[in-house]
């Protein structure tokens, strides 16, 4: 064992005990961002190598700051993307919620989907779907400042920058000032703040702490954006087109209530991650 193998176990050890949920692979990503090679390859740094900059890495994530602070960036399905303070880290499970959706796109007859990204943060899901529906049009919607500005780099640095128009506003009032655009787009997504204001407490501290709050908390329930995001889906779609949202996991079977025939829905139901817990709803416009 060469000595940043030997310094990423005790490192491991250390975020064990500070809680981090997954000690080994932080403490690696570490030593991999800091010594520049990729994690298969940390037994080739030479001992006269080694930097000492790792143990402040390992410090920082010791008190819980997020692993992609550190790094500044982080992995979403095929994307590395630049993150940091001031805009939402995006997660593995919201992975799937676009697994859904990339596969409702292609099952749809139509030559160049029309997408929204509501609350798009980081750019995340707008990009994922740009590029792996290559000619999909992506409207991306941002409210927060900072949020915005981490979204704009990642965009500018994508090849398919040119497929997706970004823009700062609110998401639970979308394109009102677009009338051209009421019942044009295949398909609305999001990943919208839904955590209840009385749940601060139990927040992890990676996200309580450096999340933006705007992106986290919605209400005293935590169902108050996706409300709005149903109004405006449910202005934005075309008959036939798709809503796909994701919330709790403790508040699965609530979202699909909110999407309600009589408001013009059909087919709204909750779908599992891969721990089996309902993490996103889906519905889609009534075709009258």
């Amino acid at each position: 064992m060469n000595l940043l193998l030997a310094e990423v176990a005790q490192a491991t050890q250390r975020l064990a005990a500070a809680g981090v949920p997954s000690p080994r692979f932080d403490a690696e990503e570490l030593a991999a961002y800091v010594h520049d090679v990729k994690r298969g390859e940390l037994h080739t740094v030479a001992d006269a190598d080694f930097d000492a900059r790792y143990w402040e890495a390992v410090s920082r994530r010791e008190a819980r700051e997020p692993l992609q602070h550190i790094t500044g960036r982080a992995f979403f399905r095929y994307l590395e993307l630049q993150v940091g303070p001031g805009v939402f880290v995006p997660r593995p499970e919201t992975e799937s919620v676009v697994g859904w959706a990339i596969d409702a796109l292609r099952d749809m007859d139509v030559a160049e989907p029309l997408v929204v990204d509501l609350c798009t943060g980081s750019g995340a899901i707008a990009l994922a779907l740009a590029q792996e529906v290559p000619r999909s049009r992506v409207h991306a919607v941002e409210l927060s400042d900072d949020a915005y500005a981490w979204a704009r780099r990642n965009v500018d640095a994508s090849p398919d920058a040119s497929r997706i128009d970004l823009i700062q506003g609110d998401a639970t009032r979308a394109f009102v000032d677009r009338p051209e655009l009421t019942g044009q787009f295949d398909l609305v997504i999001s990943n919208p703040p839904y955590i209840p204001l009385t749940e601060w407490e139990y927040v992890a501290p990676e996200a309580r702490d450096h999340d933006p709050e705007l992106a986290l908390f919605s209400g005293e329930d935590g169902l108050d954006t996706i409300r709005g995001i149903e109004r405006v889906a449910a202005r934005l779609l075309r008959p036939g087109g798709v809503v796909v949202v994701e919330h709790a996991d403790t508040q699965g079977g609530l979202v699909p209530w909110i999407f309600r025939e009589e408001a013009g829905w059909t087919d709204a139901a909750d779908h599992r991650d891969l721990n089996n817990r309902p993490r996103f709803a889906t519905a889609r416009r009534a075709v009258l």
